[in-house]
């Protein structure tokens, strides 16, 4: 799959965000080595603690499904129900996360304005990273 397409079911995830606290509403993309692909949105709480990120939704469905290989994930921000126009990167939380399942070559697509993207690794996302490797 394209990181295009993978962004443009990133944008497509935001649509679903429930966000009457913050009004920034964000979207996940996360496609598995197999080619599945599972989407997610943040849901927010007002006890704010409970709320959940795009991406973390994204991966706990897939890993519900029984998923543990990842390729690449694709991220989408903003205010609710406007164009997107700046960078919306995963939180320290969410990048955690993802290191649990992925190596430090997986691959971010963070969407910016006028349908344009920008890649990073994980590794350069969460340098220093704690992993499972090191609990041995």
């Amino acid at each position: 799959m394209k990181p295009e397409e993978l962004v443009q079911l990133a944008k497509d995830a935001r649509a679903r965000s429930y966000v009457p606290y913050s009004g920034f509403a964000v979207g996940a993309a996360l496609l598995c080595k197999d080619g599945k692909i599972y989407q997610g949105c943040n849901i927010e709480n007002a006890a704010f603690g409970p709320t959940i990120c795009a991406e973390r939704v994204a991966v706990f469905k897939a890993v519900y499904d029984g998923e543990r290989e990842f390729e690449a994930i694709a991220v989408a921000g903003g205010r609710a129900g406007e164009d997107i126009t700046g960078l919306f990167p995963p939180c320290g939380v969410c990048r955690q996360v993802l290191r649990e399942f992925c190596d430090l070559d997986f691959m971010l697509y963070l969407a910016k304005e006028n349908g344009e993207y920008e890649a990073r690794s994980l590794g350069e996302m969460l340098p220093m990273s704690f992993s499972g490797a090191d609990m041995k």
